[in-house]
């Protein structure tokens, strides 16, 4: 099968190298127990910043430790490449497994954030809508993944 929107089959490994420790130090960053201290005097250029004892900023520049903006880029590429690269044998099937994947994330990951707009408040909110980025390609990658694995245990049993 001829997909063209797909990356390449060895865009996968790249994305898992990149994705495994981005989403681990991406946590620890997340809860303040990981970042990079060479980035404490970033000077970056912000559309929008409010700080809470520094006022706001409209197109300006803000010193802002840049930790979990890079991991938090990191992880979406790497989630990407691992979920849109083509499977070394790409079909029909794997298209359509592909697909419903993609569908089933889709529902999974908006009940999650209806779910937590009804139950979580204030700063828990916002941590789930930090993790809400992600959790849409991951529910991907492990539904993708999983099916793939049962339906190539089920034509191993068969041959």
């Amino acid at each position: 099968m001829k997909t063209k929107i797909l990356f390449p089959n060895h865009f996968k490994r790249i994305g898992w190298i990149i994705l495994i420790p981005s989403a681990i130090l991406g946590v620890l960053a997340v809860f303040d127990v990981f970042k990079f201290e060479f980035l404490d005097k970033a000077k970056m250029f912000a559309l929008y910043s409010d700080d809470f004892l520094r006022g706001s900023t409209v197109f300006g520049f803000v010193k802002n430790n840049v930790t979990d903006e890079i991991l938090g880029i990191l992880c979406i590429v790497g989630a990407i490449f691992v979920a849109f690269s083509k499977e070394k044998h790409e079909d029909e099937f794997i298209a359509k497994i592909r697909m419903e994947s993609l569908v089933w994330a889709t529902y999974i990951n908006y009940a999650i954030l209806i779910f937590c707009m009804l139950f979580f408040y204030d700063v828990g909110f916002l941590y789930v809508m930090i993790f809400n980025m992600f959790t849409i390609l991951l529910l991907f990658i492990i539904r993708f993944y999983y099916l793939l694995y049962k339906s190539n245990k089920s034509t191993s049993h068969e041959k």
